[in-house]
């Protein structure tokens, strides 16, 4: 077999060097179909690597050591790179020396002791206060599917669901005089979440009569149908959604989740207890939910920032 061949020559490393990285491309490319794109990233991380070797510690790719790895790590953050390229270079090398553990070209792995830095999670989209007031507004009431949108983003709001969740709720999931809704989530795993008036009023609403004008005599187990006399799908409703933000002029990216975060950033900003939050939002560990006081502190910051004399 010919192999794959996508790397390049370089005088600043060793040809033992050189040939190591590319049999090492080569495995890639027969045992794991990795793209090309992909395997000429992996060679240059490593040549990089590897030409650091040469200039700093004299020595060669398969004779680097733990602190070795983790001094080239930390000169590459001294120079400015961003925890991913970080995160990225220790993944090749990481692959690369276990795949020399394997072949027996080394008796130790040098990465094995390396934790990767951590990365911050992108932070979720949120909208204001305002604009969730106005998004609430968008609808066309004088239709049934306007009460029902108005019904199922109001929901969406009051409870923080997973849109998946939203559509997926039969009336008898809803307690309307003990103003709760009983929502089975990731895992199976059951929650109660509160409504509160403002959700319990619109669903009301609802439900005298703009869910009889949508099915017709139709039956459908679904509480929010369509006139088809089925359930909506998450896919329906992202697009209602979208048109009812653009209506309110909304023009920010939304995601399918952008109330659910509002929900929580909302709940943090007010002084929610976080854990909560946490139960509310079904999530099993708090770590997930604490990106939520990111999202607050960002926000404080930038009105600290556009409002206080020395901001």
């Amino acid at each position: 077999m010919a192999g794959y061949r996508g790397g390049e020559t370089d005088s600043l490393i060793s040809a033992a060097a050189a040939a190591e990285i590319e049999r090492f491309a080569d495995a890639a490319w027969m045992e794991r179909g990795l793209s090309a794109n992909t395997l000429v990233s992996y060679q240059s991380d490593l040549r990089y690597f590897a030409r650091w070797l040469t200039e700093n510690a004299h020595t060669d790719l398969l004779e680097a050591r733990r602190e070795q790895l983790l001094a080239f790590l930390a000169a590459g953050v001294d120079s400015g790179a961003q925890p991913r390229t970080s995160a990225r270079r220790l993944s090749t090398l990481r692959q690369f020396y276990q795949w020399a553990l394997r072949e027996r070209d080394i008796a130790v792995d040098p990465t094995a002791q390396i934790e990767a830095p951590r990365l911050g999670r992108p932070l979720p989209r949120s909208l204001s206060e305002a604009e969730v007031e106005a998004l609430l507004d968008a609808p066309d009431l004088s239709t049934a599917e306007g009460l029902r949108d108005r019904a199922m983003l109001e929901v969406l709001y009051a409870t923080g669901l997973r849109v998946s969740e939203l559509v997926g709720l039969q009336p008898d999931q809803l307690s309307l005089t003990q103003g709760l809704v009983r929502v089975t989530g990731k895992g199976n795993k059951e929650r109660l979440v509160p409504l509160g008036d403002e959700a319990i009023r619109w669903i009301e609403r609802f439900l005298a009569s703009a869910r009889r004008e949508l099915l017709d005599v139709q039956p459908c187990s679904a509480l929010f149908p369509t006139r088809r006399g089925a359930g909506m799908t998450r896919q329906a409703f992202w697009y209602r959604i979208k048109k009812h933000a653009l209506a309110a002029g909304i023009h920010q990216s939304l995601s399918p989740h952008t109330l659910r975060h509002a929900f929580a950033t909302h709940l943090v900003n007010h002084g929610a207890d976080l854990r909560v939050v946490q139960l509310l939002l079904g999530h099993s560990s708090l770590s997930t939910t604490q990106i939520y006081t990111h999202v607050a502190r960002e926000r404080l910051q930038a009105l600290h920032a556009r409002h206080h004399p020395r901001g």
